[in-house]
């Protein structure tokens, strides 16, 4: 994960943003009394489905956008023990637990941020988990969650609707893609699996996948990463792929290490040039609202059995 950065008081999280409605309203509260940037370093924001994706609607190829998915599925036995067993210590069990649904940027995060619309409702299920090895184990967990694998289906403000995964438990190689994206309009559609994306309208199937494959920019072997699961150094290694615009980058850039599908770079570049600016970031408070109030309401739903609950918008980011 990310480290956070901070430019004086300026904020920079790659953490969820919070994990309350009550939080959520204290940092945009925040923002507005002090005039600091705060910014979520999100990576899908920038992943490259999702710049594709942002650029297709821009363009009305696909024609009226309806529908889309977003899954961040991550087997726990690719890197996730070890990732916690490092940043938890001897009580690291009871943070593994963390609810899946709780933490939806990846997912949730790729869809809005090519779908420029918000969650207004949701119902979500869990599935209790059953490995029996104390991790997602109410007694254990700090959050009293046993829920390892979740389901959120979302009504989006204007009508259509998006599905997300958040996935612990899942025969899926996450050390490859970790987020994953489809989008259906009313004249084309464009689906990702692991190894594959794919353009298509009513006319035939074009392959994409080149477009969206990030190049490695360091060996998962470098001295730098050894603290880190081999299952996740990928994560760590990736260059930019072809549909990111490196132009807006300063050169120095070019010869930095990159990583989670060549995000990094250009969401560094956003907060600093958004402190340097004083301006809004992309990922600013209120659109880091909207990525991650969807997951804090639909983790109540599933609490409840799958319930539909509305989900409270803070509104559009005021203007410059």
């Amino acid at each position: 994960m990310l480290q956070g950065l901070n430019a004086g008081k300026h904020v920079y999280s790659a953490v969820p943003m919070a994990i309350t409605t009550q939080e959520i309203a204290a940092i945009i509260d925040a923002v507005k009394a002090t005039g600091l940037t705060y910014m979520m370093g999100e990576t899908s924001e920038y992943n490259p489905a999702t710049v594709h994706a942002r650029n297709q609607i821009a363009e009305g190829a696909f024609g009226r956008l309806f529908y889309a998915e977003g899954d961040y599925v991550h087997d726990m036995d690719l890197g996730f023990y070890e990732a916690y067993q490092y940043s938890g210590g001897e009580n690291w069990k009871a943070t593994a637990s963390y609810p899946p649904l709780l933490y939806p940027t990846h997912a949730v995060g790729g869809v809005l941020g090519a779908w420029r619309t918000h969650a207004v409702s949701v119902s979500a299920i869990g599935v209790v988990d059953d490995r029996g090895d104390g991790v997602f184990d109410k007694s254990v967990s700090q959050f009293g969650n046993d829920v390892s694998n979740a389901t959120a289906l979302f009504e989006v403000a204007g009508g259509g609707s998006f599905r997300t995964n958040e996935f612990r438990r899942v025969g899926y190689p996450s050390h490859i893609r970790e987020s994953r994206f489809r989008f259906f309009g009313t004249e084309a559609s464009m689906e990702q699996l692991a190894t594959v994306a794919l353009w298509q309208d009513k006319k035939g199937v074009k392959d994409i996948s080149e477009l969206l494959e990030p190049k490695p920019t360091m060996s998962p072997d470098d001295p730098s990463l050894q603290h880190i699961a081999p299952e996740l150094r990928a994560a760590f290694t990736s260059g930019s792929a072809p549909v990111h615009d490196r132009s807006r980058l300063p050169r120095e850039f070019d010869s930095l290490h990159n990583g989670h599908e060549g995000s990094h770079h250009f969401l560094v570049d956003d907060f600093v040039t958004a402190v340097n600016s004083r301006t809004l970031p992309s990922v600013n408070a209120w659109v880091a609202a909207r990525y991650t109030l969807p997951g804090i309401v639909a983790h109540e739903s599933a609490r409840q059995g799958g319930v539909r609950l509305e989900i409270p918008d803070f509104g559009d980011a005021p203007e410059a």
